[in-house]
């Protein structure tokens, strides 16, 4: 006689939890994609972004639902809810990341290596264009005493270098760096100072930062100034320091290499 082996049914929340795992992870390569590469602004693109967090918690949820009914029920479907739990966790993984950084750091967005007299944007209307019609606000002291505690690194740069020399010199960081330049003028004048504005963009999705460096040859040597500021968010998570710091460091480097 033939023994007739009944199959448990498959749990419909743990396949449910996979397929929204990878739905949450495609939303998030198309947000990426149709940002970085301007299809749609910012603003939407991290819309979009925020759909697929989402969409990953809901996976999440349903995993812990599915892992509940299968201990109680003992049906099938173990494999689905650990895949929908491995992918949303590799999705929430950088969200999870700003979120402790947020925690960590002081809420600025505009950060400079001069908080007394950082340097200015150019408003000129070449300038102010290729930032998209913005110009970041002047800010008080007060508003940037907490990035002395926070990013003790940023600090002014000084170069033994006349001010023609060193003016080349940053050009070729600034290049090295990926920067598009926007605007500059070399020291002279009647202040001397010579400025470079440039754009930044973020690693992944590739949202605008704007950079403005300011250049003041002194005896012998030449001051540098650096600010950067995010266009969007009032948390930059640290990015706008971390910029300046690779920017000095990428001086040193073309130093190094004259």
């Amino acid at each position: 006689m033939r023994r007739l082996i009944v199959e448990e049914p498959l749990s419909q929340a743990a396949v449910w939890s996979l397929r929204l795992a990878v739905f949450a992870l495609a939303v998030a390569a198309v947000a990426v994609v149709v940002t970085r590469f301007q299809f749609v602004d910012a603003p939407a693109g991290l819309a979009v972004f925020g759909s697929s967090i989402l969409l990953a918690c809901l996976a999440l949820l349903l995993a812990g639902t599915a892992a509940v009914v299968i201990w109680r029920t003992g049906r099938r479907g173990v494999g689905q809810p650990a895949g929908g739990v491995v992918r949303a966790f590799a999705l929430l993984a950088f969200p999870g990341y700003l979120a402790f950084q947020s925690l960590r750091l002081p809420v600025l967005n505009d950060i400079s290596t001069d908080i007394a007299d950082p340097p200015q944007f150019s408003l000129s209307r070449r300038a102010t264009e290729a930032r998209g019609g913005r110009n970041p606000r002047v800010r008080a002291a007060s508003e940037r005493q907490p990035q002395r505690a926070a990013y003790p690194g940023v600090q002014p740069i000084l170069l033994e270098l006349e001010g023609d020399e060193a003016y080349q010199l940053i050009l070729k960081a600034v290049q090295a760096l990926g920067w598009k330049i926007i605007e500059q003028s070399a020291p002279g004048g009647r202040a001397g100072l010579g400025h470079i504005d440039a754009v930044a963009r973020s690693l992944i999705m590739g949202f605008p930062d704007d950079i403005t460096i300011r250049i003041q040859p002194l005896a012998g040597q030449t001051k540098i100034d650096v600010r950067s500021a995010s266009r969007y968010g009032r948390n930059d998570f640290g990015v706008n320091a971390r910029r300046i710091e690779r920017f000095a460091e990428e001086l040193q480097t073309q130093l190094d290499a004259k």
